[in-house]
């Protein structure tokens, strides 16, 4: 990744793009998952796009700025604003304002970003503007987009979502219905579904499951990341290393999925490399897509959030001293602990509860975007060479998620590509244990601890 690269962007002011023809006026709520505290924050997503001959005299911003507005008759809730009412709970302020666009210019090529396109992006700033007053969840515009023109010919899409609004697979509906629009078709061919209500809590609510992502823990020892001094990197895992740590594993467990088996060895190496206490808790938040788990299933255009944060927990000495397995194991039950009943009872922990946020001390949170469909979007100029999330680190508290993005690196393998988000220090430290597992193909050696400096 060359992140050294350097080039200057040119914006153009940043405008509002409204709905193509008049839409609804009203107050939407928002459901009894979409407007947790864990989900107030911003989403960036960026995809990049080669030059296609096939569209030449064809200006992407021309043609996304206008299926935009057509789209947003479709999805005209992304064109309100946010308000909260009483006990916190969000709704949409079905106005019409629009969404805020932003036209660029960049001097730079596709091919100068180098072979491996994945986080850190450089400039990233430059291709996603902050615009001033824009950052707020409440009263602000829900979508910021920016695309930016490349010397190529290609084009960089950038998109900032309140996650209120939407998960990764609601968003990738939308992005993709933009493309299917940008393309010539009158309609998505997924008629966006409102339907909050099925996600809202019981009455009277009952807490039937136990969560313990919610639980209030103490940061006795200042184990939430600080934000100064953190390192970004992506890590790639494609065939060969996701095979050298299931050789670590027993026969048993070597038939899990690559997300188990990747997760329990990021969980593992990412706490030894943050050197908590030994006695400390430590905590795997994996999300988890709910669609799926009703019966029947969410209609496929649910656009809102449809997921829980499941974790696992386990004492440090614990996680170190046992082999890989047995995170695997923890990692497995978590997700197993996702059903219909599970989401209604989550629905009612937070009308009961006032909205909480999950717990962030000693926390990791992973969430696998493979399937969300951010690397189908296509405008007319073909599939992205990458699409999906800008950065790992994300979140109302910075630096706890990774995503897990479906990505070909430069000698064409297929895999996942990973970032991390660690104090420089522990990036160090992470690489090595990680290394360890992927080249040695030995578990990390068991240790005496050391104990937490920070």
């Amino acid at each position: 990744m060359a992140t050294s690269l350097v080039f200057t962007v040119r914006r153009r002011e940043p405008v509002l793009v409204s709905p193509a023809k008049p839409t609804h006026r009203e107050v939407k709520l928002l459901s009894d998952i979409d407007d947790q505290e864990s989900l107030r924050f911003q989403i960036p997503v960026i995809q990049f796009y080669r030059y296609d001959p096939s569209m030449a005299g064809k200006d992407p911003v021309e043609v996304i700025r206008k299926a935009l507005a057509k789209t947003l008759v479709f999805y005209y809730p992304f064109a309100g604003r946010l308000r909260e009412g009483a006990g916190r709970k969000l709704m949409v302020d079905c106005t019409g304002e629009g969404v805020l666009f932003i036209e660029a210019d960049a001097d730079v090529t596709l091919n100068q970003f180098g072979d491996a396109l994945q986080p850190p992006f450089p400039c990233w700033e430059e291709l996603l503007y902050n615009v001033p007053g824009s950052e707020g969840i409440l009263n602000t515009p829900l979508l910021v987009i920016q695309v930016t023109r490349l010397k190529c010919g290609g084009f960089i899409f950038a998109l900032r979502l309140n996650h209120t609004m939407s998960d990764a697979a609601g968003l990738a509906l939308f992005m993709n219905a933009l493309g299917e629009i940008a393309r010539g078709m009158d309609e998505p061919s997924i008629p966006p579904v409102w339907r909050r209500e099925l996600l809202n809590a019981r009455d009277p609510p009952r807490v039937t499951c136990t969560h313990r992502e919610y639980e209030q823990v103490p940061d006795t020892k200042g184990t939430i990341i600080p934000l100064d001094d953190m390192a970004h990197r992506s890590f790639f895992f494609g065939p060969k290393e996701v095979s050298a740590i299931r050789g670590l594993l027993p026969l048993h467990l070597r038939q899990c999925s690559n997300f188990e088996i990747l997760t329990a060895c990021l969980w593992r190496c990412r706490t030894i490399a943050l050197q908590p206490d030994s006695d400390e808790e430590v905590r795997l938040i994996c999300i988890v897509n709910a669609r799926a788990k009703f019966d029947p299933p969410l209609p496929s255009g649910y656009y809102g959030n449809a997921f829980a944060f499941p974790v696992a927990v386990t004492t440090a000495v614990k996680l170190f001293e046992n082999p890989l397995g047995y995170a695997l194991e923890l990692v497995r039950k978590a997700k197993a602990d996702v059903t219909q009943e599970y989401m209604h009872s989550l629905a009612d922990l937070m009308v009961t509860n006032g909205r909480p946020h999950f717990t962030a001390v000693r926390s990791y949170l992973v969430s696998d975007v493979t399937r969300a469909g951010f690397g189908e979007v296509d405008f007319g100029w073909g599939k992205p060479v990458y699409g999906g999330p800008a950065k790992g680190g994300v979140g109302t508290i910075p630096g706890l998620a990774s995503f897990y993005i479906p990505f070909k690196n430069a000698k064409g393998e297929e895999g996942l590509v990973i970032p991390v988000c660690l104090p420089s220090d522990a990036m160090e430290r992470f690489v090595k244990e990680l290394d360890n597992m992927l080249n040695n193909h030995v578990q990390p050696a068991k240790r005496g601890f050391i104990v937490s400096s920070l």
